[in-house]
């Protein structure tokens, strides 16, 4: 298990991709493969950040890193009061379709082997399937 725990500010996103890089090398995670796990940590770091826990450097953001037989689970906690993935907007409405933001799960989803929300949306888990280069 690998584990990285920071405050909840956004200048720490950073972080993210520096633990990243440590573990795509360990597991010599192919070049196809990674923009997707960063670009989906990302998402997902940056609304725990904003959305979980509103900024607030009081909180911690979580995240988790299990690999077995070439699939990596992540999970990234937020400490926030958490949300219900079902009720969101759908970012392809014609009402926002043109605003810059609100595509995070979307993404995700559409990126991630599986993704699940649990702990009432304060945990996103996220699997990757890989190969070894």
């Amino acid at each position: 298990m690998h584990k990285l725990v920071f405050n909840s500010e956004p200048e720490s996103i950073h972080l993210l991709k520096d633990w990243l890089d440590v573990l795509a090398a360990k597991y010599n995670i192919c070049e196809e493969l990674y923009p997707d796990i960063l670009i989906s940590l990302t998402e997902a770091v940056n609304n725990a950040i904003h959305h979980g826990n509103k900024c607030d450097a009081n909180k911690r953001i979580m995240l988790v890193c299990n690999v077995k037989k070439h699939k990596m689970k992540f999970k990234v906690m937020d400490e926030g009061e958490g949300f219900n993935e079902k009720k969101l907007p759908d970012p392809l409405s014609s009402e926002r379709i043109t605003l810059e933001n609100g595509r995070g799960v979307m993404i995700m989803k559409n990126l991630a082997h599986e993704i699940r929300f649990k702990k009432h949306g304060t945990m996103v888990e996220m699997t990757f399937k890989f190969k070894s280069v």
